[in-house]
């Protein structure tokens, strides 16, 4: 069995069970307890799962809404820089909110506050809907079923009114794939070109990323490092890529 095969069945091994001990592993993969360790040491450094005493645990939390099944990788981390971003809105404040799990978190703490919520994410559209809050604006556009966002199209103003570039708010916060020194990294250059006509007319520029994919330079650059206010991260994150980031004028708060 190659060790990537292994890693895969380690790893969906966990999202049933959620914790596994080193002689569970051993005994459902067939291994040496010298290759336990050293999958469960590896996985660990890669962010792909939780090393405890004697064993592995899922860095996945599940929960289901509106009737959907998600997983999130990291969630306790996420969780905490969520509500380390909750804390810079304030009553009466207008926030954009983008897609991904750390943005329902955050969305989910801000629900019921007297603030306005622009979003194109329609897992939390729904969920601010179903709570009641106040106050929301989802942006329009084709709406993509895989990312659960809808995306504005190529018009010019005249012709899309509604269109992401009209909308304007004291803070915007994203999410991405990679960081760098060089900025913020993404994936999918469709979004990414969606969400990038929300940057003009937004006062703070706020990115929210767990610590695995700092010093990870992965698809687009979507901002300069000049263009972001602060990066919020856990604190689990590389001192040594933190104090770079500092060095170059960021902002950069540990949750």
């Amino acid at each position: 069995m190659n060790e990537n095969y292994r890693h895969r069945r380690l790893l969906n091994l966990l999202r049933e069970r959620r914790i596994l001990s080193t002689a569970d592993i051993i005994q459902l993969l067939d291994i040496s307890p010298a290759t336990a360790r050293r999958d469960i040491n590896k996985l660990n450094e890669q962010g792909r799962l939780k090393k405890v005493r004697n064993g592995a645990e899922s860095m996945e939390v599940a929960y289901t809404q509106g009737g959907h099944h998600y997983d999130i990788n990291n969630a306790e981390e996420k969780q905490r820089i969520a509500t380390k971003a909750g804390e810079l809105c304030q009553a009466g404040d207008c926030v954009v909110l983008t897609c991904g799990s750390t943005m329902q978190m955050l969305g989910n703490s801000l629900c019921g506050k007297k603030l306005q919520i622009i979003t194109n994410y329609l897992p939390l559209a729904n969920y601010l809907i179903e709570h009641n809050h106040e106050d929301i604006v989802i942006m329009g556009g084709q709406y993509n079923h895989h990312k659960k966002v809808t995306l504005s199209l190529n018009t010019t103003e005249s012709e899309m009114p509604y269109s992401a570039n009209k909308y304007a708010a004291n803070i915007m916060f994203s999410s991405g794939k990679g960081f760098t020194q060089a900025g913020l990294f993404k994936t999918d250059m469709i979004i990414a070109n969606s969400e990038q006509q929300l940057l003009a007319k937004v006062e703070k520029f706020v990115v929210l990323l767990d610590s695995t994919k700092l010093g990870k330079q992965v698809g687009i650059l979507f901002s300069e490092l000049k263009d972001i206010d602060l990066l919020i991260t856990g604190k689990e994150a590389n001192p040594k890529i933190i104090a770079q980031l500092r060095e170059q004028g960021l902002e950069v708060i540990l949750a």
